[in-house]
Order: C-alpha cells, then sequence, then structure tokens
C-alpha cells in the first residue's frame, strides 16, 4: 500500500483504478492528489465495494459525440511506467508518444501480428504497458485472451480451446508450461516471446521440442520493453539443436525500430566517448542503447537520469559480450556478478549449468561471504516433483559443464523462489539473508 500511495503521489495521478481485491489493502491510504479509486468488475460482473464501481464511471460519458484525439507533441509523454523499486525508491519511467508507437510497430514487425493473431496475456499488462503490445495488437485488430493467473493447466486450456498463436512472458513461464503436466506438442504455428532474464538453453529446447518457435528479446523498462530480437541466422539451420538453443539464449541485434546495440567499457576516450569492447565473444562490458526507444528520463528525478545517460547512451546496468556475428549475449547485471578471488563468476552461466541437471526446475545464484575468497557462489534449488538430488550431486554435475572454480559452495533446496509480480526472481531477498541487510557487502 505504501508503494501504490508514493507512486501515486509522485505521479500526481487523479484517477486510481483496481480489482476490489487489491484496492482493499489501500482503503487507509490517504492519498495526495487521487480524487476517485475505481473498481474494475470480478470475474462474475460483481463487485466488493472498494470504490466506485466502473459502470458507473461509464455511465457518466456520452456516446453522442465523437472526440477527436489529436497529439501536438509526439515527444510528450503517454505514460510513466514505475519500476520495481527493489534497490530504493520506483524511479517514473517516461514513455513518449513516439517512442510507444515506435516500440508497438517493432512488435507487430518482429512477431508477425496480424487480424489473425489470438495472444494469451500471461505477461502482466502494466509492466512497459504489456511490452507496448495492449497498442501493437490492438493496432491490428488481433484478439485478446486474458489469463487471471500463470497456472499451466489453465494456459495449456486456452492455447488448445482459443487456438492461441501468439503469447509472452519470463522463463518462468516458459518452465511452468513446458513442465505442465498438460503439456502437449502443438500440431499448429504458435510463438512465445521471452525476456526479463536470459533462458537457459534447456529451456529454450524444451519449448522447442512442444514445436513452439521462441523468440528472444531483450530490454527494460526505459527501452519500453524489448529493445532487441534473436532473430535467427540462416546458417544455423545446419547446426544441432544443442548448438541452436545456445545461440537463442543470446540477446541479438536491435529491432527494425531500434538503434545499434552497443557493449562498452566502463571508461571513456579523452574525448568523453564510450569506447566498445572487443567483438571477440569475450571482453565483457555494459549493454547500452540509445534513440526513439530510451525513455524521455526519468520522471522528476534529474540526477539519476543523467547518471544513466553517460555518454549520450542509456546504461542498462547489464553486462555482456559482443559476438563477432554482431549478436550481443547478456552475461549478468552488474549487481549479481560474483566476484570470487578477483575472478568474474556469471551467476546466469552458473545457474544455466544448474538447470541442465534432469531434477532441476529452477535455480537462482547469488554471492555469499568466503572468508578466503571473499565471495563464493550458492545455489538455491528447486526440485522437479517427484525428482531427488543431493548438493554433492549438483555441485559435481555443474564441474562437468564448467569451470570448477565458478561451481557453486553450497546448494540449499527450496520449495520456491521469491519472485516479483512480472516472473523475475528477488536476487536481493536472496543475498539479504546471506549477508544482512545492513552489512557491508564483500567483493571478492
Amino acid at each position: 500500500a505504501e508503494e501504490i500511495r508514493y507512486i501515486c503521489d509522485h505521479s500526481r495521478s487523479v484517477l486510481l483504478i483496481g480489482e476490489g481485491e487489491l484496492l482493499e489493502g489501500c482503503t487507509d491510504v490517504e492519498f495526495a492528489t487521487v480524487r476517485e479509486v475505481i473498481e474494475t468488475p470480478e470475474v462474475d460482473g460483481g463487485y466488493r465495494g472498494a470504490g466506485v464501481r466502473y459502470d458507473e464511471l461509464l455511465a457518466r460519458g456520452s456516446s453522442d459525440a465523437a472526440i477527436a484525439w489529436t497529439v501536438d507533441d509526439e515527444d510528450a509523454v503517454i505514460a510513466i511506467n514505475y519500476t520495481s523499486g527493489t534497490t530504493g525508491r520506483p524511479k517514473g519511467v517516461m514513455y513518449t508518444h513516439r517512442g510507444a508507437y515506435l516500440s508497438a510497430l517493432g512488435a507487430v514487425i518482429t512477431h508477425d501480428y496480424s487480424i489473425d493473431t489470438r495472444y494469451l496475456w500471461s505477461l502482466p499488462m502494466f509492466h512497459c504497458n504489456g511490452w507496448c503490445k495492449t497498442w501493437a495488437l490492438t493496432g491490428v485488430s488481433a484478439t485478446h485472451v486474458c489469463l487471471r493467473a500463470v497456472r499451466g493447466e489453465e494456459m495449456w486450456h486456452l492455447i488448445d480451446s482459443e487456438t492461441i498463436t501468439h503469447m509472452s512472458g519470463a522463463p518462468t513461464v516458459l518452465t511452468t508450461l513446458a513442465t505442465a503436466p498438460e503439456a502437449h506438442p502443438l500440431d499448429r504455428p504458435m510463438s512465445i516471446a521471452t525476456a526479463g532474464a536470459p533462458p537457459s538453453p534447456t529451456v529454450i529446447a524444451a519449448i522447442r521440442h512442444l514445436g513452439i518457435t521462441l523468440v528472444h528479446v531483450y530490454g527494460l523498462t526505459e527501452t519500453y520493453g524489448p529493445y532487441s530480437v534473436c532473430e535467427p541466422d540462416p546458417s544455423w539451420s545446419g547446426l544441432s539443436e544443442a548448438d541452436i538453443s545456445v545461440r537463442m539464449a543470446r540477446q541479438g541485434v536491435g529491432e527494425l525500430t531500434a538503434e545499434r546495440m552497443r557493449v562498452v567499457r566502463p571508461d571513456v576516450d579523452d574525448q568523453g566517448r564510450l569506447c566498445d569492447v572487443a567483438a571477440d565473444g569475450v571482453e565483457m562490458g555494459e549493454i547500452v542503447m540509445c534513440g526513439n526507444m530510451v525513455m524521455k528520463g526519468y520522471f522528476e528525478d534529474a540526477q539519476r537520469t543523467s547518471e544513466v545517460f553517460v555518454g549520450g547512451w542509456f546504461h542498462s546496468g547489464d553486462l555482456g559480450v559482443m559476438h563477432p556475428d554482431g549478436y550481443v549475449q547478456l552475461l549478468d547485471r552488474a549487481k549479481d556478478v560474483v566476484v570470487s578471488g578477483g575472478e568474474n563468476i556469471s551467476t546466469v552461466e552458473v545457474e544455466q549449468a544448474v538447470v541442465s541437471h534432469p531434477a532441476v526446475l529452477e535455480v537462482a545464484v547469488i554471492g555469499v561471504p568466503d572468508e578466503k575468497w571473499g565471495e563464493r557462489p550458492k545455489a538455491l534449488v528447486v526440485l522437479k516433483d517427484g525428482m531427488a538430488a543431493d548438493a554433492a550431486e549438483i555441485i559435481a554435475h555443474v564441474k562437468t559443464r564448467i569451470a570448477s572454480y565458478k561451481a557453486p559452495r553450497d546448494v540449499d533446496f527450496v520449495a520456491d523462489l521469491p519472485k516479483t509480480s512480472t516472473g523475475k526472481i528477488r536476487k536481493n531477498e536472496l543475498r539479504d539473508v546471506e549477508w544482512g541487510a545492513g552489512r557491508v557487502r564483500i567483493q571478492g
């Protein structure tokens, strides 16, 4: 409730619209600018009395005269999207009309949306305005099929009964879909766009085995959602399934409506310009973007806006490498890299090695204190139903996939992992447990 209050007050919103179940938690909140709270109907059409009924709001309007909506300035703000706020107060990301329609257009082109598209909403519409697909799909008169909760049984029911052609979601959604008892190969085309974290080759292969085309996109709230796409190269057709899955885990190249994506070194040249890493797939740097598909800035936060636009490019905070073929590969968030004995260890790389074990459903790898090495990786593992494994077995398996020094020191088995409402694992919560919220965090 406090975060909702902060967002409404910070953006000076005048209407708060939501479901009764969620609004009931805000009944005691005193908003600075919100004039009315509007409750949307339940599935059965009923209301809980948490605010003004949505049908009452609609009844105030009139359809007698059509309103011609015009935009005087394409650079005007169409929406403010707030980040999750895991490292402080949520930041208000300003979307412009121009950026939004270019992002929507890019989605239509990238995913081949049309009037025949039947889209299943497993991706939250509030997240980057549904990656701007709410506008993209409506723009081509596609059919929206809405889902109240991401559950394997319900998703497969709708995929079959509604003849779904497209959907989107984080890798955790792919895992839910692929491991559901109802999962089965499709005899017709279907495509899933995934982003939010690098999907493991194991998950990619599982989705492809279902006959589903996987489209790996990459972006942030600050880039209207997807900015780049891992467009399959025709030369990949001769590769093995395993090698294709490895390449599909890369972040790819900029979408048609986006600028070129770069990977840069932490320093600048003597003229203040950013310097690219070598395109060798080895040298690690920060992924940066620019152009119309990058936010206007953070609402009423000039300092943090200037901090992320050093050199005129938006700094993502994501670390990756540039391959010789022009494809970018994300390795980690800067804050998630484990520095052990002076060596950088990508938690993503360790996670992909762990999840390739046949008994592992999900995993999160974090850095934990180590007296000798400063930090060592630790894996928190969720096992598949009916499967068993112990820590020694997991660690031994990882050492067959990557260098031994990257293997986790410890493995804890958990029932589930904490996630954000967009499906990302809350590694900050896991780190707080290991380090203590107020403890200085060693960096190797």
